[in-house]
């Protein structure tokens, strides 16, 4: 759906999907919905995949608490959650907004905490990685204007 409201269906090769990357990237579109081709196995197969996934998952990523995922795109040459770390950013917060104490490339909502707080959370925390590393992380987030 466009920010007009209109909506249509694209097909898989028109999303041009490939790793971390969809023709939503340079659109303001936004999923409504979505088919998937799935493969049927095993029910025991299925269960035992998850139960692996979701113990890495809880591991090493913060999903006790509200986040739209991992905040920053990976810049060439690095990790953005490293560059975090080395800036001394994790736990850093914005009003309620802040960056996990668990894994450092997730901006998480720590209660009631506005996208005025995220955006300037994102912001703050790409600008001090720059001024330690020179390198200028990119929100993989996006929050729109009512505008």
């Amino acid at each position: 759906m466009d920010r007009q409201g209109n909506t249509r269906c694209l097909s898989n090769a028109e999303m041009d999907f490939s790793y971390r990357h969809s023709v939503l990237e340079t659109t303001e579109d936004i999923v409504i919905c979505a088919e998937f081709n799935l493969t049927p196995d095993q029910p025991e197969e299925i269960k035992a995949r998850m139960k692996e996934l979701i113990g890495k998952r809880s591991a090493s990523q913060p999903l006790d608490l509200p986040s739209a995922g991992s905040a920053f795109k990976r810049p060439v040459g690095g990790y953005a959650a490293a560059l975090i770390d080395q800036a001394g950013l994790k736990g850093f917060r914005v009003g309620n907004a802040g960056i996990s104490e668990k894994h450092a490339g997730f901006a998480v909502n720590l209660g009631g905490a506005t996208a005025k707080d995220m955006k300037e959370l994102l912001q703050t925390v790409s600008d001090r990685v720059f001024a330690q590393s020179g390198i200028r992380l990119e929100p993989e987030i996006r929050i729109w204007d009512h505008n």
